[in-house]
């Protein structure tokens, strides 16, 4: 009784649409055969025991005894077993289960509660402020009160129509249930949040006040902009700095870099992971980077998961990590070791060509399509990544006297009746290939970014007065439709040319790439610090385009990522100490995308003063990635410090401050505040 389409055709203008689309992309809920779901009909506990069964991992607390009107034929009498076992739900004095009896509002949100084993410290309060909160709060049966509070606090809680009421004892329909169920995966940090007019917004307690008063909250904010860095492992350019190095040093050398990124206050790092058909991480598919070890093929010694390790040091950090994939290219030398399997050249050499002295994947082929796509959503499933980034590189770069050798794939592909000439052809390859990684981003982790560092030149003539090398016609990358069709979050285009250059001026260029903008992406321009020498490149020409770069923030010209890193890393024209004094001299969160998600985190809880420490609860979801900390001056309030999920107590000199809780997609809370004396 499943009904698998994409779109279930009875929910288009449902309130409850979101939630349900939600579940049903995590493979939670299935409609009925005529392609429905029926949002607004009672669901049965068989039912609900069926859907808790695929939304939750369950453990056993208690032993099952057999209800007298299950049979073990019952078609969901699996889903009932479990559900009892793991404490969700239990049955009747008599014995009975009454599968087919409708479930009630309020029998949800207590199983909710009472399954997931969830707890709050301001229960007493919560509960004393049910009749603020809902007028029909006297309807709630005693026994359901405490958990009707803490699904309350915990934002569990969906009202349709009117958010005052919670019907508590009203059948729950599928809609209301899906939303229930949705709502506290997001609690869980397993699913994003999802705007909707119909959520019950937790109250704001400080259960940590004797008095029992409601703390002051603030609302504090900061510019926000991406501070980014390329982190390159092709050629050992910035990590490991060379190959054959031991785990440790590996990690060593990766804890200094971060330990850099983050002094500087930069706030994100696009890592590469798959620099020519290979592996900085642990895959089935593809084998490990010879840039590791030296060897193809070959794991880090001891064992160790770079990427994993990598994501884990960035989030200590504050720092996001953006997966950094390069398409097509397969080789970067043919003089280097052997491709070992399962590398794309040595299972299917057919679809690997010379160029130059490189190897490179055919984009038109099927076989090298899927490749790419399945690596990247490999990663995305198993990683806490932040986003999926993909460079430059689609088509190769052109040598001259020479044309990519896909003549027999294009010869198919016109035998099969295609139209298009060969061009056309290609920019629909990639296009293709772009169009596809941003659905199945979307599928499976909704929050993650997706974004895209092309050559800074659309085409020559584009703006006027512009020349270089035809991205367009040359890479087949046709980087203008994906921004007109919204296929990405973010462009990085790689503006590596000097302000003064006529033909490729930074400022000419990036005016052009933010007018050319109409679904309203972020523009986060690609920076060169390979070039500075204190000759022709000064640090003044870096400082003055990320100036260029903000004055174009209305524009959405929201920040700038730098290469190399080992720019960085040398101190080339002493950039670490002027991006320390004016540059990037305070913190900043990077941008939200409110097309992502736009619902700020709960405030943090306890918030406390005593003897000049500050001290708070530990984050009540695994969602909260950081703490922001402000300190009033005046009737402003500055941003002082990003602090680290795992941090809930600092030493702090006298003065107010305001605490905001941070989540994984950088939504910040209102601010709890505290005076140190």
């Amino acid at each position: 009784m499943v009904a698998t389409n994409s779109q279930f055709t009875d929910i288009q203008n449902h309130w409850a649409r979101p939630f349900i689309e939600g579940l049903r992309s995590r493979n939670i809920i299935s409609g009925f055969p005529d392609g429905t779901f029926r949002p607004n009909q009672a669901m049965n506990r068989a039912e609900y025991a069926a859907i808790l069964r695929k939304a939750f991992t369950m453990s056993v607390k208690r032993a099952y005894i057999p209800f007298s009107d299950v049979s073990s034929s019952f078609w969901g009498a699996p889903a009932i077993q479990q559900a009892y076992e793991s404490g969700f739900i239990s049955g009747f004095p008599d014995k009975t289960f009454q599968p087919n009896e409708r479930i009630t509002r309020i029998q949800v949100l207590v199983s909710l509660i009472g399954g997931l084993g969830i707890t709050v410290n301001n229960t007493a309060l919560l509960q004393s402020s049910l009749s603020e909160i809902y007028q029909d709060a006297g309807l709630i049966p005693p026994y359901a009160t405490e958990r009707a509070a803490i699904a309350t606090g915990t934002g569990l809680v969906v009202n349709y129509p009117n958010l005052r009421l919670l019907r508590p004892s009203q059948s729950a329909t599928r809609g209301e249930v899906v939303s229930f169920i949705y709502q506290a995966l997001v609690y869980l940090g397993q699913a994003p949040k999802i705007q909707s007019d119909y959520l019950i917004i937790p109250p704001q307690f400080n259960s940590g006040n004797t008095d029992n008063n409601l703390q002051q909250i603030v609302k504090v904010s900061h510019t926000r902009e991406f501070r980014g860095v390329w982190l390159t492992t092709v050629w050992n350019s910035d990590w490991p700095s060379k190959r054959g190095l031991s785990s440790q040093q590996q990690k060593d050398e990766l804890i200094k870099i971060l330990d850099l990124v983050q002094s500087l206050n930069l706030n994100a790092v696009v890592f590469q992971v798959r620099p020519e058909g290979d592996a900085i991480y642990p895959s089935q598919l593809e084998p490990w980077s010879i840039w590791l070890t030296g060897t193809p093929g070959k794991a880090p010694e001891p064992y160790y998961d770079p990427l994993q390790f990598a994501i884990e040091e960035c989030h200590k950090r504050n720092l996001e990590l953006h997966a950094w994939f390069n398409p097509y290219r397969a080789k970067t030398s043919t003089k280097s070791a052997a491709s070992v399997r399962p590398h794309i050249a040595a299972t299917n050499p057919e679809c690997v060509y010379e160029w130059g002295n490189q190897l490179w994947m055919d984009p038109g082929l099927q076989i090298v399509q899927d490749r790419t796509f399945e690596v990247m959503m490999d990663v995305l499933r198993r990683y806490d990544v932040d986003g999926i980034h993909i460079d430059d590189y689609f088509y190769p770069y052109p040598i001259a006297g020479q044309s990519f050798p896909d003549n027999k794939t294009y010869a198919d592909y016109k035998s099969k009746g295609g139209t298009l000439n060969l061009g056309d052809w290609r920019r629909e390859n990639v296009n293709k290939m772009v169009k596809r990684l941003a659905e199945g981003i979307k599928a499976i982790k909704p929050h993650v970014k997706f974004g895209i560092s092309p050559f800074g030149i659309y085409r020559p003539g584009q703006p006027p007065g512009s020349k270089g090398l035809d991205q367009y016609g040359e890479l087949y990358a046709d980087v203008k439709k994906w921004l007109q069709e919204g296929w990405l979050d973010y462009l990085s285009p790689q503006l590596y040319w000097r302000i003064d250059q006529a033909a490729q001026s930074y400022p000419m260029l990036l005016k052009w790439w933010v007018e050319n903008n109409p679904k309203g992406k972020h523009i986060y321009t690609g920076n060169n610090l390979g070039l500075l020498d204190g000759k022709a490149w000064k640090i003044e020409e870096i400082t003055q385009q990320v100036e260029i770069s903000r004055n174009l923030k209305n524009q959405l010209s929201l920040g700038n990522i730098y290469f190399p890193m080992k720019g960085f890393l040398e101190n080339r024209e002493n950039i670490c100490e002027t991006f320390k004094a004016s540059t990037y001299a305070q913190p900043a969160l990077v941008p939200t995308m409110p097309e992502i998600d736009n619902t700020p985190p709960e405030i943090p809880a306890e918030l406390k003063s005593e003897n000049g420490q500050i001290t708070w609860k530990p984050a009540a979801t695994q969602d909260i990635r950081s703490w922001t900390l402000y300190y009033q001056e005046g009737s402003t309030w500055r941003l002082i410090n990003v602090l680290p999920v795992s941090v809930t107590s600092l030493k702090a000199p006298a003065g107010t401050y305001a605490l905001c809780a941070v989540d994984k997609k950088a939504n910040e809370s209102q601010g709890v505040v505290v005076t140190v004396k």
